[in-house]
């Protein structure tokens, strides 16, 4: 079973990656001169919420200084600011900015869009794969746009006054 098991999970993973790696999203990204690596910050940042910087760093399992420097350049794309939190000026937060916003949606929706391979795999296929995947745990898959961390907790919001 181990060894079915490892054979499933090398062809989901390798289909899986050659088509995020050549597809329309990473085109974007590599476009605005980002990275995956700035794909799973915005993936984190929801409209409308400051997040510190620190939660930011801790959800992506991330050294601070190397989720300062992801947010620098999106940052500099205009694509997030940076404030200060008025109750506690040493923490700092992170928002989309509209732009960052309408990005992150293009972004997103590219990195969604099922492959032509896939869906050429029919309706019958198609369920069966979805009720699979659906028994999986979801706190177990490695991506969530819409930014809850491994066990299913979101990073820590803040609400407030900022500078």
């Amino acid at each position: 079973m181990r060894v079915l098991a490892g054979e499933v999970w090398r062809s989901m993973a390798e289909f899986t990656w050659s088509r995020v790696q050549g597809g329309r999203a990473m085109h974007a990204l590599k476009g605005l001169g980002l990275t995956p690596g700035h794909l799973k910050v915005l993936g984190v940042l929801q409209p409308g919420e400051a997040i510190p910087m620190g939660s930011i760093a801790e959800h992506l399992s991330i050294d601070p200084s190397m989720a300062t420097w992801l947010i620098d350049r999106l940052e500099e794309r205009k694509l997030v600011e940076r404030k200060m939190l008025a109750t506690d000026r040493r923490v700092k937060v992170v928002s989309l900015t509209r732009r960052g916003e309408r990005v992150k949606t293009k972004v997103f929706a590219e990195l969604f869009e099922p492959p032509a391979e896939l869906v050429a795999l029919g309706r019958d296929r198609l369920e069966a794969l979805r009720t699979a995947l659906a028994i999986l745990p979801r706190n177990e898959r490695p991506f969530d746009p819409r930014g809850s961390d491994r066990r299913g907790q979101r990073p820590r919001r803040v609400v407030g006054e900022f500078e």
